[in-house]
């Protein structure tokens, strides 16, 4: 298996890797939005996740009712669009502070989470090797 939505060979402790960089490399992003929040024409900026297909990971959602969530880009009732910016000050900057407190403490637990799976698969190839307990 080559390249897929779990790294190179499917390593899923690469695919973690990779995830927790894009957590530190948004959390420095935001953390400029924060920073420049009374800076004249400054408009705030994000990163975009790294993208996971199902195409080639061989790996699908599976939606057995019409009244149940679907795969991304699928509505089924819920707005999935993100709301406009709608906050601008005089001076022209567009960060609302709010929302970028939402992103950090969101981006936060994503990276915690994601550093826990990759520690417990740590612990799961050591225990495998039989250097673990």
């Amino acid at each position: 298996m080559s390249g897929n939505a779990l790294g190179n060979g499917g390593n899923l402790m690469q695919a973690l890797k990779t995830r927790m960089h894009w957590h530190q490399s948004r959390q420095k992003v935001l953390s400029e939005n924060v920073a420049n929040a009374d800076s004249p024409g400054f408009r705030p900026m994000d990163l975009k996740a790294p993208a996971i297909g199902t195409a080639s990971s061989g790996v699908s959602l599976a939606q057995t009712s019409a009244g149940h969530m679907g795969p991304s880009g699928q509505r089924n009732g819920f707005d999935t669009a993100k709301a406009p910016r709608f906050e601008v000050t005089p001076n022209g900057n567009g960060v609302n502070l709010e929302d970028e407190m939402m992103k950090v403490a969101q981006n936060q637990s994503d990276y915690q989470l994601a550093a826990s799976l990759y520690s417990k698969g740590l612990g799961l190839m050591k225990i495998a090797i039989g250097k673990g307990r």
